[in-house]
């Protein structure tokens, strides 16, 4: 791959990661979010968005292939990125290690996920509501491997953002960086208490 094209490729994978993909995890969260207002109010909150017009398109190309695309590309991302942290043993150096393994962690996780939910409804098996969510979360490995998920996609998320105003040119000097830093940390901190306590609402 040329180095031109690879550079589009790596903002296009930037790009996609923030808008949808960033976006949409960050509503699935506050829909889930629901289920600590109890049962009735996540079912709800759930058939709205199951009942958007056109949702099939919207899941295809709003959501699984802009995923699809930054999940195969980040994990090719992962495979060919230089990590030296013994040399630049920053932070900065450890979290763009955590974002490789957080990123391949992910898709695990996001497939198994969808596999247990989505799919499970595309063939009739199970309805998506508080009840599926609840049988599934009653396993303590799988809430602990949820938490961990959860968890795993806000931090890739918000380093994600982070990355994306550098690369993008948002923020080029040391203190913007700084800045952005800390509001990314927010971000993390937020969505990730949000996250947890829908999961926990569940058991």
């Amino acid at each position: 791959m040329s180095k031109e094209r690879e550079f589009y490729w790596r903002r296009l994978h930037s790009l996609l990661g923030i808008i949808p993909v960033g976006l949409f995890l960050a509503q699935h969260l506050v829909v889930n979010h629901f289920a600590t207002r109890g049962e009735e109010a996540f079912n709800k909150a759930s058939g709205f968005m199951a009942s958007l017009p056109f949702v099939i398109l919207l899941e295809i190309f709003i959501i699984f292939l802009p995923l699809m695309f930054h999940a195969f590309y980040g994990i090719y991302i992962a495979f060919t990125a230089k990590n030296n942290p013994k040399n630049f043993g920053t932070l900065r150096n450890y979290l763009f290690i955590l974002q490789r393994f957080t990123g391949i962690f992910l898709v695990v996780f996001i497939v198994w996920h969808v596999f247990e939910t989505r799919f499970q409804a595309a063939i009739g098996a199970k309805e998506v509501n508080f009840n599926m969510m609840a049988e599934i979360l009653s396993n303590p490995w799988m809430l602990g491997f949820y938490i961990v998920g959860v968890i795993a996609a806000t931090f890739h998320l918000a380093n994600g953002i982070w990355s994306f105003l550098v690369s993008w040119g948002i923020t080029q000097s040391p203190q913007s960086q700084r800045i952005a830093t800390y509001v990314t940390l927010v971000i993390f901190l937020a969505l990730s208490v949000v996250g947890v306590q829908a999961l926990l609402a569940f058991v």
